[in-house]
């Protein structure tokens, strides 16, 4: 999920930073322009290291430079059908949603497991053969089966806890020890 990504572009340092150090410089509009930013495939997070800074160049009728430069930033890259652990954060009378790093993961009702769920006014969510319980603060193993990160405030993960050894982590620690025997 978490990765480091090197990236190229040429980077805007405008007029009021053109008196600083060129790296302190372009470090700081990297920042600005890149950190938070949702790509098609990956969301960048944080700026790691400024890697080679070109010589700059100036557009007639702009008072910026622009600098070919190289850097690598952390980003956050879910990939379809990896595992990823999360911490449910609320829970609905259609599934939970779970917090996997920058990004919240949905879980509908019908992939938390395998039998008949009942939502209780105190989110949670329990099975009625299993009587497995599901509540807010609980760390769960799920599957990714959908990614949608075209809209940049709305992007989405959907995931699913149907299969061996996903669900809360006590779950599956039962389903081991049981295995086990």
């Amino acid at each position: 999920m978490f990765t480091l990504i090197k990236l190229e572009a040429y980077i805007r340092v405008p007029p009021e930073l053109i008196g600083k150090d060129i790296k302190n410089a372009v470090e700081e509009s990297v920042r600005e322009q890149f950190e938070g930013k949702v790509e098609k495939e990956f969301i960048l997070l944080q700026l790691i290291s400024i890697d080679d800074i070109g010589e700059g160049k100036i557009i007639p009728g702009d008072g910026g430079v622009y600098h070919k430069t190289a850097f690598t930033m952390l980003g956050f890259e879910p990939k379809l059908h990896e595992v990823i652990e999360g911490k449910v954060i609320d829970i609905t009378e259609f599934g939970a949603f779970l917090r996997i790093g920058p990004l919240d993961g949905m879980v509908h009702i019908s992939q938390v497991m395998d039998d008949y769920i009942t939502f209780s006014k105190s989110k949670s969510l329990q099975g009625r053969e299993s009587k497995k319980s599901l509540k807010i603060g609980d760390i769960v193993r799920a599957r990714v089966i959908a990614i949608n990160l075209t809209n940049p405030k709305g992007a989405k993960l959907q995931l699913t806890m149907r299969q061996p050894f996903l669900g809360k982590i006590e779950w599956i620690k039962k389903e081991v020890n049981k295995d086990a025997k």
